[in-house]
């Protein structure tokens, strides 16, 4: 069976929302999930996936999240060759680095050698039903992407 590993740092909410919308879409694809809060779990655990994603906030002027730094630093390390990956998160569109962290996360993805598997989904705030959509279409990309 098929393994997502959903992997996501959330403050508000929105992100773990996100991810949650995510992983339920996979478990409708019957793709088996586990999904973590950042702090939780180590890069080299993307390694027993095979759809690898992660779910971010970005803070301020276009920061990591704090909780996601070491796991962002550590991620650098490891080789995803073979590995496909998605990234999605929420942002706000008031700053001007609008999900930033999203497009760090996958920078970081492509160079250590993971497959992208679906567009970036970008999220202002919380998902409303065309977020909620793009986000489940994001999930069908990525299990097609590993068939």
């Amino acid at each position: 069976m098929t393994l997502a590993k959903i992997v996501y740092a959330s403050m508000t909410g929105n992100t773990e929302e996100i991810a949650d919308i995510v992983a339920e879409a996979f478990e409708n694809l019957d793709i088996e999930v586990e999904i973590n809060e950042c702090t939780q779990v180590d890069p080299e655990d993307f390694e027993d996936a095979d759809i690898c994603v992660v779910a971010t906030y970005t803070y301020g002027d276009g920061e990591l999240p704090d909780e996601i730094v070491d796991f962002y630093e550590e991620l650098q390390e490891i080789d995803l060759s073979g590995k496909t990956y998605g990234v999605c998160g929420s942002g706000d569109t008031f700053y001007d680095d609008f999900c930033k962290s999203v497009d760090d996360f996958d920078a970081v993805f492509t160079k250590i050698g993971a497959t992208k598997g679906a567009d970036n989904v970008k999220v202002d705030l919380a998902a409303e039903e065309e977020d909620i959509q793009n986000l489940e279409a994001f999930a069908k990309k990525l299990a097609e992407a590993v068939k």
